[in-house]
């Protein structure tokens, strides 16, 4: 993505910015998720934002029980935003992952437990070189139960990090899936310079401490 992607490699040689290494965001198609709709059969939602949507969709998808991930956009007023306008800055969404999961096999808390984990909570509207309140912390929860949740496992997370925890824990109002070459990016984009020097380092520590499967979980 990502724009003003400073790091010491030559950011033009390796096309590090996430908005240079993607197609035309004209391309697009546009969903709505309805907040009332928190489960459906075995399936629940949680809206997760931690930076770059890339990132935490690779990550979310790498855990056993999560059905599906998508890459989109919530927590603004634009009403069916695109990829370059939520990138403006205008819009008040900030990049977020949909993730359907059964909660047979694994816990809405579990996904925060990983949440705090994937991502520094304590970088106000940035990580990394990613800047910009699209890029903010934030939990979106879908009920008065998801919220109670995200309370209390954000006061848990707190023990974990110097700094305090920035996250916003907001309700969902809308989610408006990205265009379609966003989702599933890292899985089809792995040889990317945004990829190699963001993505994978950060898959490749969580697998290491076993928080996350090597391969994609979803679908199984």
């Amino acid at each position: 993505m990502k724009k003003t992607f400073l790091f010491l490699l030559a950011a033009a040689a390796l096309n590090l910015s996430c908005s240079r290494s993607v197609a035309d965001s004209t391309r697009q198609t546009k969903t709505m998720s309805k907040p009332e709709m928190t489960s459906t059969n075995k399936t629940e939602i949680a809206d997760l934002g931690g930076g770059c949507f890339w990132c935490m969709e690779a990550v979310f998808e790498r855990l056993p029980g999560v059905v599906s991930v998508t890459s989109g956009f919530a927590g603004g007023t634009t009403e069916n935003p695109t990829y370059r306008e939520v990138c403006t800055e205008t819009t008040g969404h900030a990049e977020v992952t949909e993730i359907a999961f059964d909660p047979a096999k694994i816990s809405y808390d579990k996904l925060l437990e990983v949440f705090w984990q994937a991502h520094d909570p304590t970088t106000l509207n940035r990580q990394g070189a990613d800047e910009g309140t699209s890029y903010r912390s934030i939990i979106l929860y879908r009920d008065e139960k998801q919220k109670l949740l995200a309370e209390k496992s954000k006061l848990a997370a707190q023990e974990n990090f110097k700094h305090p925890i920035v996250t916003e824990i907001a309700p969902l109002k809308k989610f408006y899936k990205a265009e379609d070459y966003h989702q599933q990016y890292y899985d089809n984009n792995s040889n990317a310079g945004y990829c190699q020097v963001v993505i994978a380092p950060k898959l490749e520590k969580l697998e290491k401490n076993k928080v996350i499967q090597v391969e994609p979980q979803t679908g199984k």
